[in-house]
């Protein structure tokens, strides 16, 4: 007699395909909605830290024009207190105190750079006589700049502030 042999049933692989592939979609949306909040804070810090170059750069240029200025080696106006009447001179330049009669100018900043918060170059000013948190310009010198961005940054103060 001759034996049968029964064929082994193959257990069905599309209905474990299906559910690799739920899985798997599941863990690609968990994967990209925890990566997007990680991206938009990395691009903000970026920004932030653009800021901080940006007003230390400024900073920087204000301080040694008005350091210049104390040693007599660059010509101001008595009004300004030593300090830049605007930003613009430390683009365009001042010309040296020299005593071989070839004046040399000497440039603070390559250019004004651009709020990195607002797009503009449109940095608020403070003056000398301006009070340490006022938001407009009294003109008679630049002491200080900040954003004037209304933000506020992620460690919890205004980009104003800074």
């Amino acid at each position: 007699m001759r034996a049968h042999h029964k064929r082994a049933r193959q257990p069905s692989q599309s209905g474990l395909t299906l559910i690799e592939l739920i899985v798997s979609c599941a863990m690609l949306t968990l994967l990209a909605s925890m990566a997007i909040p990680v991206a938009r804070f990395t691009a903000i810090r970026e920004r932030e830290n653009v800021l901080r170059y940006d007003l230390r750069y400024i900073r920087d240029a204000i301080d040694r024009y008005k350091d210049l200025a104390d040693h007599g080696q660059i010509r101001v106006d008595a009004t300004t207190g030593g300090y830049p009447p605007n930003l613009e001179i430390l683009v365009k330049g001042v010309p040296l105190n020299s005593t071989s009669g070839s004046a040399k100018n000497i440039h603070f900043l390559r250019s004004i750079p651009v709020d990195p918060m607002t797009g503009k170059t449109d940095w608020g000013l403070r003056s000398t006589e301006d009070d340490p948190d006022a938001t407009s310009w009294g003109g008679q010198n630049v002491f200080d700049v900040y954003s004037q961005s209304q933000a506020t940054g992620l460690n919890g103060t205004k980009y104003s502030e800074w």
